[in-house]
């Protein structure tokens, strides 16, 4: 595989963990407002201890398992874990993936924030696993995007990550990606027809302006016609995106690089599925795209088992 341009990827650091903190915040005062778990201390004595063991109930891959600590920790919460999986390994049916232990009241209340963060995670890495897996034999990289939950996203690209995925740009902030709306704007602000090549040249010469400390990044630009394809690719652009073409126009798009601008990526994106990917892998584009990684991810079945000061185990 030829050299090609990449984002930062998405690992557990400063940043992510803040996120996380906020997250959690607002996911304590959902379940507490600004009171008390009525039903926990209606029940359990404040100086009750117990055990309890977060289980698949179906397959999938570990993500967010190296983050249940910092939760605990930011709920304030009396309990000990302890992570039985690495973020990224397989796991399968009836695996425990960590044991908590400590106050009884703080891991009842602790409970449903735990399942809801890593049900999530491990459900976005399960996902990218299976695209990242379908196209495994095949020279091409699978990417998120930002359809991403709101408050979100470096988690859930960190859990694409653990998935076996790439990341595409974090935000705005790190990639030019000149889309058909900026386009459609600059043609609306200048009462004429802006073409993508246009496009790709004013942005170089504003990353040229840039101060060398803000760092090198990328353009790419989105190409929905053949036509354009041909037009942009003199500018050498980093990365062209091929939104929404059939299997045979992506064919000819990799022909038409490889005669103009073999150093240029050909990224393939828009409406693509399971069923669909290998075929579009197959067509020799470097990258794909893939909104669904994490927009329609939903959540994986995950339960909590107790064992209250070392008695018999029951599901919760």
């Amino acid at each position: 595989m030829k050299d090609h341009w990449d984002f930062p990827q998405q690992d557990i650091s400063e940043t992510l963990l803040d996120d996380l903190a906020q997250l959690i915040h607002l996911a304590v005062r959902e379940d507490l407002d600004r009171g008390l778990d009525v039903t926990t201390v209606a029940l359990i004595p404040p100086d009750a201890t117990a055990a309890a063991t977060i289980v698949a109930r179906q397959p999938g891959v570990a993500a967010g398992i190296e983050l249940v600590a910092s939760v605990v920790e930011v709920m304030g919460a009396n309990v000990a874990t302890e992570p039985l999986f690495r973020d990224g390994d397989l796991f399968e049916i009836g695996s425990e993936l960590v044991r908590l232990s400590g106050a009884a009241r703080d891991l009842l209340t602790c409970e449903r924030i735990l399942l809801n963060l890593l049900s999530r995670l491990c459900s976005v890495a399960s996902t990218t696993r299976r695209f990242v897996e379908r196209v495994s034999d095949l020279p091409v990289r699978i990417y998120d995007t930002r359809k991403t939950t709101p408050g979100w996203r470096r988690l859930e690209k960190y859990a694409v990550r653990c998935g076996g995925g790439r990341n595409h740009r974090a935000g705005l902030y790190d990639a030019v990606l000149i889309k058909d709306n900026h386009l459609a704007c600059c043609m609306a602000g200048q009462q004429r027809i802006v073409s993508p090549a246009e496009c790709v040249v004013k942005a170089r010469e504003f990353l040229r302006r840039r101060p060398p400390e803000s760092g090198k990044i990328p353009i790419e630009i989105e190409v929905d016609t053949l036509d354009q394809l041909r037009s942009v690719l003199p500018t050498r652009p980093d990365i062209v995106l091929l939104d929404n073409m059939s299997i045979a126009m992506m064919r000819e798009a990799v022909q038409v690089r490889n005669e103009i601008a073999p150093e240029v990526e050909l990224e393939a994106s828009g409406g693509i599925h399971l069923d669909t990917v290998r075929d579009v892998a197959s067509t020799g584009v470097d990258r794909i795209s893939i909104g669904a990684l994490t927009h329609s991810a939903g959540s994986i079945d995950l339960g909590l088992d107790w064992n209250w000061s070392g008695g018999k185990s029951a599901q919760q």
